[in-house]
């Protein structure tokens, strides 16, 4: 697996960015897209006391040992991409061995959520209930009758 961490923007800006690069990296790197995820958390970037936020972004890749050999490719590709929504980006890599990476995948559901796989749900309502009846109805009565009693 490897994740991207992007603190400095928006978690909208972070799941756009999800879209235009998973297809990149997983090229990249040559992996199933389904190896990649992105982490929006809410976060600020701060310096000497100014935010800066949308003005530089950091990134930090998590990936297995054996895709250090692609680290300045990376770097290159997710500079030229996150460069869009903000100013600066640093990028930090840090590597770990496959016997430090644990999952646990319910074989019963897909790995992610996708348009593919979405489904809607609509609340179910009783055609019984007329018009004015139901938990809907608006209280026109004096709710202080009672208050000083």
């Amino acid at each position: 697996m490897i994740s991207l961490t992007i603190y400095g923007l928006d978690q909208f800006v972070v799941g756009k960015l999800s879209h235009e690069m998973t297809s990149a990296l997983a090229d990249l790197y040559e992996c199933d897209k389904e190896e990649i995820i992105f982490i929006a958390p809410e976060s600020m970037v701060f310096h000497n006391g100014v935010e800066q936020t949308s003005w530089n972004a950091v990134v930090k890749v998590e990936a297995p040992k054996k895709v250090a050999v692609l680290q300045e490719d990376a770097a290159k590709l997710i500079t030229s991409l996150v460069k869009g929504p903000t100013i600066n980006v640093q990028v930090i890599f840090s590597y770990f061995s496959q016997d430090n990476f644990y999952e646990s995948l319910n074989p019963d559901y897909p790995r992610f959520i996708e348009n593919e796989n979405l489904v809607n749900f609509e609340e179910e309502y009783s055609e019984d209930i007329e018009e004015g009846e139901g938990d809907d109805q608006i209280f026109t009565g004096d709710i202080f009758k009672d208050f000083n009693k």
